[in-house]
């Protein structure tokens, strides 16, 4: 079934952090090398990606988990999965592996949990990071006109993940926390390059992070500038994740809900992390503050970031069944 028909019926609901499920497991460095990179020279231990070819079976239990919480859509466990995030490993040669495996993976449950209940059909996301380096900064405050990575640097490594996760199976494309608009501009011009080279296209969302109580992106964008921005493609749905708590995330996602000619997304975190850096809101203090949202019809896919569960994801699937989408034109 074409997500479209679903998103023109319903609100659907995207799963939770993948990593905060992740750290729930007391996990080696042998669990990051099992199989596949036995005799790597550089420790491995927390590159999360590497967790879909080494511990398959965590990647796919996670899956599990989000899926009978009441998810129609689950990310592939590849936010750092491009040769610019995995030079740091130098692992760039594992990129297609990651990629296609992880896949692979989220596609094998969702169709599980499609055969059981073809009534709510489950949906593969590939997921698409920023990468670790920004296309419009320079990382050297003595030299501002210097760049860590180019634009055509970061098309040539989206090209290789999005064509790993096409081959994988994913059902749609998600660019997400994007900080440096360039570099999503980079990843949607890789798609629509590897689309056109294909003759096949798949829905794609794309999903900004507001950093701070400036409401704007990292690299100074407002949330009207970042939409204007990535407007030339016809898109399924545009949002914003992590960063901000789901209360702080509401005027930003008011200004999308006003202007977006898509469908508005958000996957907020579980609140602000403590001292610690953990993520103390509950299921229910997040759901209670996501309800504003669905009350003011403005969005039509909701999920988790950062510090959120299945128990988060639960709660949000039990308050959106009961509200019906924003409604938008999605027969593009």
């Amino acid at each position: 079934m074409d997500i479209r028909e679903v998103l023109n019926k319903r609100i659907l609901v995207l799963d939770g952090a993948m990593g905060t499920m992740i750290q729930r497991h007391t996990l080696t460095e042998e669990d990051f090398r099992k199989g596949w990179f036995e005799n790597h020279p550089s420790p491995l231990k927390g590159n999360n990606d590497l967790l879909s070819l080494t511990r398959p079976d965590i990647i796919e239990e996670i899956h599990r988990l989000y899926y009978e919480a009441g998810a129609d859509i689950a990310e592939t466990n590849t936010f750092s999965g491009t040769t610019i995030a995995q030079a740091d490993y130098g692992l760039e040669a594992a990129v297609y592996d990651i990629n296609f495996h992880s896949a692979q993976i989220a596609r094998k449950v969702a169709d599980e949990f499609t055969a059981k209940e073809p009534n709510k059909p489950r949906f593969v996301a590939g997921s698409i990071g920023p990468t670790n380096r920004t296309a419009s900064i320079s990382p050297d405050v003595n030299d501002p006109g210097y760049r860590a990575v180019t634009f055509d640097d970061l098309v040539v490594a989206y090209t290789q993940q999005v064509e790993a996760l096409m081959d994988g199976g994913v059902d749609l494309l998600l660019v997400e926390t994007v900080f440096d608009t360039l570099n999503a501009k980079a990843a949607l011009f890789a798609i629509d390059e590897v689309f056109e080279k294909r003759g096949v296209k798949i829905p794609i969302m794309v999903s900004g992070t507001i950093t701070d109580a400036s409401g704007r992106t990292l690299t100074g964008q407002t949330a009207e500038a970042f939409l204007i921005s990535i407007s030339h493609l016809p898109l399924l749905s545009v949002g914003f994740n992590c960063a901000l708590g789901a209360s702080m995330m509401r005027p930003y996602l008011q200004v999308l809900a006003k202007n977006a000619p898509f469908a508005v997304s958000a996957h907020p975190n579980a609140g602000l992390p403590n001292e610690f850096g953990k993520y103390d809101e509950t299921a229910e203090m997040m759901a209670a503050q996501i309800k504003e949202f669905l009350d003011e019809n403005l969005i039509n896919i909701i999920g988790g970031c950062c510090g959120t569960t299945p128990d988060h994801i639960r709660a949000i699937a039990n308050l959106a069944k009961n509200y019906q989408p924003r409604q938008i034109d999605l027969n593009y």
